[in-house]
């Protein structure tokens, strides 16, 4: 078969109780082969983009002054998880346990080099390959075309529905959303609410006042809206061991991810306004983690059921204030620590072993995509688990942290999108603008021009088009 043809992607099962709640069922092979009959075309793979912001802690050429490679294993090739282990002082080691699921891409720039504020130039472009019409890029400045979560979504997507659009972050003044575009100039702002975006997920913003105040109270749960069907299902003589154990996992899930999602407020405002008063404009980074982890977890049951094929989560506004916290310290904001000095701009005092601390942070996030992976991996499916079926990246819309450059962006991707993809191997693209990437991920998932040959040319028309072909399997 051509690298270029479809990709199965088994269609999903239902439960629909009460008051309009559906409940999404994982793959079962009982069904699977009555499923593929009956699915014309067959539906493609999916995407998830993870955001990091302020660039992560590698070294480049031309920084002032020279820092170490902190970030990268050391060489280009096969990747195994004592490789990445032995790597053990660069972030990406913290993946090491999934190494025959990577491919790490480097030599990959930003198409567009923009003047004016860094964090808005990266974050604009980073899923449009698109400039903006503004002489320089500020917070206000937007985007000239659609981001390629939205294509997947508007051309994959079951009834229409947009790509879910998550943030764990404080609602703040500069770049809140930063991600996700419907079209030009047309930003799409993210759900910072993980029970929010549960409750879309399930259907339950239309349950009547008495079951939402009981599922509220954690007296029932939303299985419990679709318990007779539950049981008949469970009931079933042609159920497989393998399919039951995958329901039982699939409602523990759901109803785990209920118990932790009522006992976790997001950043609300009466929080964020606690943290404002006693420290200026930063977050709290014990909770921006907490409902990344959140958002994550919601995601895999969205992509378990077959909710969506395009799925973004931004962790942190668009230059990433958040104070994270490593090994029981609680560092300054992280924008101050990507700028090595504790302040936003370009004079303060040096913060003492910035790049180490910018290190940590990337080590944070590299064990939230891990988290995802791992939620992903424990689903399976006919022909191996639920993150082979798609692709995970993990993206920064900046390189390093000075001077913030949009050269080698790192790009982290798990899942080989139903074999489109090479797993278990780092590879450097050659500098190409990030179009290129951004096409090979979009056919890898099942996006086709009209003639029916790979996307080639996502982005602005004045770009280059291609694939990068040291990435496809």
């Amino acid at each position: 078969m051509s690298p270029f043809g479809k990709r199965p992607f088994t269609r999903r099962l239902f439960l629909a109780g009460t008051a309009g709640v559906t409940v999404g069922l994982p793959f079962l092979e009982t069904f699977a082969a009555k499923m593929a009959r009956a699915a014309s075309p067959e539906d493609p793979g999916f995407v998830v983009f993870m955001r990091q912001g302020n660039g992560c802690s590698q070294a480049l050429p031309y920084s002032d002054p020279a820092e170490p490679e902190m970030f990268w294993p050391r060489n280009l090739g096969a990747l195994t998880t004592a490789s990445m282990a032995a790597d053990g002082d660069r972030a990406i080691s913290e993946l090491s346990p999934y190494a025959d699921k990577l491919l790490l891409v480097r030599g990959v720039h930003g198409a567009f080099s923009i003047s004016g504020c860094g964090h808005a130039r990266g974050a604009l472009q980073a899923l449009t390959a698109q400039p903006t019409g503004d002489a320089e890029a500020t917070n206000n400045s937007l985007a000239l075309g659609e981001s390629l979560d939205n294509r997947i979504a508007r051309e994959l997507n079951p009834d229409g529905r947009g790509p879910l659009t998550l943030a764990a972050m404080r609602p703040y003044n500069f770049l809140d959303s930063v991600l996700s575009y419907r079209g030009p100039n047309d930003r799409r702002g993210a759900q910072t609410n993980p029970k929010v975006a549960f409750d879309n997920i399930m259907g339950l913003v239309n349950l009547d006042e008495s079951s939402a105040n009981a599922i509220a109270a954690r007296r029932e749960s939303v299985n419990d809206l679709v318990r007779d069907q539950m049981q008949a299902l469970m009931n079933r003589s042609d159920l497989s061991s393998d399919d039951r154990n995958r329901l039982d996992l699939h409602f523990s899930a759901i109803r785990d991810l209920e118990i932790r999602l009522a006992e976790c407020s997001p950043l609300g405002d009466p929080t964020v306004s606690a943290i404002n008063a006693i420290d200026g404009d930063h977050q709290n980074g014990d909770r921006v983690v907490e409902v990344a982890e959140l958002h994550i977890d919601v995601i895999a049951l969205a992509l378990t059921c077959g909710y969506t094929h395009a799925v973004t989560l931004q962790i942190g506004n668009g230059n990433d204030g958040t104070r994270y916290t490593w090994q029981g310290e609680q560092f300054p904001s992280y924008h101050w620590i990507s700028h090595r000095i504790f302040a936003d701009g370009s004079e303060g005092d040096p913060i003492p072993d910035a790049q180490s601390k910018h290190n940590a942070v990337d080590r944070i996030h590299g064990r939230l995509f891990g988290r995802l992976l791992d939620r992903l991996s424990a689903y399976t499916t006919e022909t191996g688990t639920l993150l082979d079926k798609g692709v995970c990246a993990w993206i920064n819309d900046l390189s390093n942290g000075p001077p913030h450059s949009v050269n080698n962006l790192p790009y982290v991707l798990a899942g080989s999108a139903d074999g489109f993809l090479r797993t278990g191997v780092y590879v450097d693209a050659g500098d190409v603008p990030h179009n290129k990437l951004l096409n090979t991920l979009a056919t890898a998932v099942g996006l086709r021009k009209s003639g029916g040959g790979p996307v080639d040319d996502f982005g602005h028309a004045s770009l280059e088009g291609g694939l990068i072909d040291p990435m496809i399997a």
